[in-house]
């Protein structure tokens, strides 16, 4: 069978993550993503769920902008956790 190179840009500290957890299991990226690509062809779909962070969907983005516009007014109230550049 004849093979092709892939190009894929990922983060620095995750590849070196993966390469970690792959060795573990004794196998290197070209084989962990090879049997992903596999197993999403032979299923048809991405062989795991993928949801969406709750924190970008779009009702908490417009409540976020909301209190940041209430604060940019001068209304509402700032956390401790919140840190407010003054500058």
């Amino acid at each position: 069978m004849a093979t092709t190179s892939v190009t894929i840009r990922i983060d620095e500290n995750l590849k070196k993550q993966a390469e970690i957890l792959f060795e573990d299991m004794g196998m290197n990226m070209t084989t962990a993503f090879t049997i992903f690509v596999k197993t999403a062809v032979r299923q048809g779909k991405i062989p795991f769920e993928v949801a969406g962070d709750p924190f970008y969907k779009e009702a908490n983005q417009a409540r976020l902008r909301e209190a940041i516009a209430a604060l940019d007014a001068g209304k509402g109230t700032v956390h401790e956790l919140i840190v407010v550049d003054n500058e």
